[in-house]
């Protein structure tokens, strides 16, 4: 869709996002109750012209194009994404990641597919996929040289916001070549098999299915030699996740005072309101409380990161480190609560209300929260850290 009125700052824009929080809640439950892309949330995000915090200023995005550039903007703006809806979180924020690989000037993509992306993003809604994973595959992904292009073929285990039939970043070897390439697949063309296999038990509209390219041929011009990010892009991307947990972790606590706002008993029988029992008021309290720090910390490391200095970096990147962690326990532990403060009439799928759980839990397991901490305490003892790309999954 394209936007005829487009808002004037990054802030405007992640206010106009919060606006929308309840909507796009309704387009989550309906995508969770059927298992289904959350296409109509995407509607709701090109609305309000949501892609521009993932595309340069030069093509009219609101995106100085820098690699530390707009962090604060877009991480403020995935947690308001996702106090709507996780799964929809994660495909947009899939999107803004790759985005920012492609139109990184170390990818050397010409201007024409720079610009033809950048049109694509802000007038069509397209979406972009992160193909890496080959857990659970055999073999490697791999491009081979063909007149004016590449052959691509290989399967790819998990490839999230692949319902939208977007652009796939294809993570490869090119035959003939060192390192790693890229390689920007149509999902639309008749070579891609989508296997359909995504049936989790939470965050189930990434649609994170498995994906098996069958000698796609790709023209030149579409895919590009990889460079190895900077600590400060692993640490950037890392707030990505965090920020998906502390959405989650916003909208069980919205769910959840929307619940209790209907109840006409409190907890402790000798209270006939839910606002007269003071251990319910204590239980929503504790839970505004954490996640109140939880953010504080998040947002501090995303505006960290757009003015670190060299020598600031690893201690930024534990800072990032940090937000994860705190957003993780305090998602789980809002999303965890409730039903044993709203009690058993809310464990009803009229509500489905256990959905932030199951997305808490699910994306969470994304990678052990136990490593982050073994990495804080190894830095706040030595003073280092071993290189990012060796303990972060991304």
């Amino acid at each position: 869709m394209t936007m005829t009125e487009p808002l004037a700052s990054a802030t405007a824009l992640v206010a106009e996002i919060r606006a929308r929080r309840a909507d796009l809640a309704e387009g989550g439950f309906r995508s969770d109750r059927d298992n289904a892309d959350p296409a109509d949330n995407f509607v709701v995000l090109s609305e309000v012209g949501a892609a521009r915090l993932f595309v340069p200023a030069e093509y009219g995005g609101l995106w100085d194009g820098t690699v530390t550039g707009g962090w604060g903007d877009l991480i403020r703006a995935m947690a308001e994404v996702g106090a709507g809806d996780g799964p929809t979180c994660q495909n947009w924020g899939t999107t803004a990641l790759v985005a920012r690989e492609v139109f990184d000037s170390h990818a050397g993509l010409p201007e024409e597919t720079r610009r033809e992306l950048a049109r694509r993003l802000l007038d069509e809604g397209l979406r972009l996929v992160a193909s890496n994973a080959e857990t659970g595959v055999n073999g490697k992904v791999t491009a081979r040289p063909a007149e004016g292009g590449v052959i691509l073929s290989g399967t790819k285990s998990f490839n999230t916001n692949s319902g939208g039939l977007g652009i796939a970043n294809v993570g490869c070897v090119l035959e003939g070549t060192p390192g790693r390439h890229h390689v920007l697949v149509e999902l639309k063309h008749p070579g891609v098999e989508l296997h359909d296999d995504w049936d989790n038990m939470g965050q189930r509209g990434t649609r994170s299915q498995t994906i098996t390219y069958h000698d796609v041929f790709v023209p030149d011009g579409w895919h590009y030699a990889a460079s190895m990010p900077s600590p400060l892009f692993f640490g950037a991307a890392l707030l990505l996740h965090a920020s998906l947990m502390q959405g989650i972790g916003d909208g069980a606590l919205d769910a959840m005072v929307g619940y209790v706002r209907t109840m006409k008993r409190g907890m402790l029988p000798q209270f006939a309101t839910p606002a007269e029992d003071p251990l319910m008021m204590r239980r929503v309290g504790a839970q505004s409380s954490r996640l109140a720090a939880s953010r504080a910390l998040l947002f501090a490391a995303a505006d960290r990161i757009e003015t670190a200095a060299e020598s600031e970096v690893a201690g930024t990147v534990v800072e990032c480190f940090r937000a994860k962690v705190a957003c993780v326990d305090a998602s789980l532990e809002a999303a965890g609560e409730i039903h044993e403060l709203a009690g058993a009439r809310s464990t009803s799928n009229t509500y489905r209300l256990d959905r932030y759980w199951r997305s808490a839990r699910t994306f969470a397991s994304h990678d052990p929260t136990d490593t982050k901490n073994v990495y804080i305490g190894m830095y706040e003892v030595t003073g280092e850290l071993p290189s990012p790309a060796s303990i972060i999954r991304i």
